[in-house]
């Protein structure tokens, strides 16, 4: 696209009229020129010799139970970048939701790790294109999020203690063109799945567009292999589905248990897809293994138009060379975007229900 709302190595050089801003605890509203002018916030002690521009709000302090509006633009473009950080222990307990043109139903509302595939609460580097995770925490997003009439985006800390939070929202002003989709994101857990139940994705959704990610995370509850289960993607009124996978690994791009060298899972991320994390028991505290698996359709997005509805399959081995349903903890986050309005999504658990224990 040449008009300024997303660049590739092929057209870096086009010129446009896109304007270009940014938002931060530094720049509350994104204004041209109003950068670095804060005269309180979390940097202020520190900055105390210094004065106006030095670094004195880097941070906002999000109280418990709590909302924090994080960029609330007006006007029209898409947001390009997302930066963020927090603690840790705070992943499921920051909520992120996103509104486009003033919609009441957020069209993204995922706990901050789980967005950035880091459900797990333990900090995990994720080298793909769409989502970043780099040393020590810092969380970027490259989804492009196109708005008409405005863009917000919020954090609700639904945890017990303040947060700490830096973010950073950069967008461009522009023209959208007419066939550009809203981004959406939602998340799912089953914890645990009951028996010979399937972990649903995404159900419900209706509207013209197209689905480009996933991201699990994943705890086996038993012993031996558990990745037999089949993504199934049922398009526009299936009754059966138009895509099936052959097995858990190989959907995210691996195969045969993810074995390698033998006897040991071999953890991967590349630009599309990975096994990115594996946390495993420690005989003491930690219990059963847990795995954080993304696979974003970027060059290959599903495409739907009326409805769309995934789901996965968790199977292990038995007795008899048979399969055995398993009864894991699945939380899942699916990416897509959609003409609007979108289906409002059930309403999120509450903080025992999203914590990962």
């Amino acid at each position: 696209m040449f008009n300024g709302m997303g660049m590739n190595m092929g057209n870096i050089s086009r010129l446009s009229k896109a304007k270009t801003r940014s938002i931060s605890a530094e720049n509350f509203k994104g204004e041209k020129g109003k950068g670095g002018m804060a005269v309180e916030g979390t940097g202020a002690q520190a900055a105390r010799d210094l004065g106006l521009g030095w670094k004195i709000s880097p941070s906002v302090e999000i109280q418990e139970h709590s909302f924090f509006t994080v960029a609330d633009i007006q006007d029209e473009g898409a947001i390009q970048h997302i930066w963020l950080t927090c603690h840790p222990s705070t992943w499921r307990t920051l909520i992120l939701r996103m509104y486009w043109d003033n919609e009441e139903a957020p069209s993204v509302e995922v706990p901050i790790g789980d967005f950035f595939c880091n459900g797990w609460c333990v900090q995990n580097n994720v080298n793909s294109i769409p989502i970043s995770v780099n040393p020590a925490g810092g969380m970027n997003s490259y989804w492009e999020m196109p708005f008409r009439k405005g863009a917000k985006v919020t954090v609700e800390n639904i945890g017990e203690t303040p947060a700490t939070l830096y973010y950073q929202v950069d967008y461009v002003l522009t023209e959208v063109p007419e066939d550009a989709a809203y981004f959406h994101a939602q998340w799912k857990r089953s914890n645990p799945l009951e028996y010979k139940e399937v972990h649903t994705i995404a159900e419900g959704i209706k509207g013209h567009g197209h689905y480009v990610g996933t991201y699990l995370a994943w705890q086996v509850n038993s012993n031996n292999w558990w990745g037999e289960g089949e993504i199934k993607f049922y398009l526009d009124r299936d009754e059966y589905p138009t895509i099936c996978g052959t097995g858990t690994e190989d959907y995210f791009g691996g195969a045969w248990n993810w074995e390698q060298p033998k006897g040991q899972y071999s953890p991967y991320s590349t630009p599309f897809l990975g096994m990115h994390q594996l946390i495993k028991s420690d005989g003491l505290y930690q219990a059963q293994q847990r795995f954080g698996m993304y696979r974003f359709h970027v060059l290959d997005p599903v495409r739907f138009e009326e409805d769309l509805n995934v789901t996965i399959q968790a199977l292990g081995w038995r007795s008899g060379r048979r399969y055995l349903p398993l009864q894991d903890d699945i939380a899942s986050v699916a990416y897509w975007y959609q003409t609007e309005p979108h289906q409002a999504y059930p309403l999120l658990p509450d903080k025992d229900a999203l914590e990962v224990i």
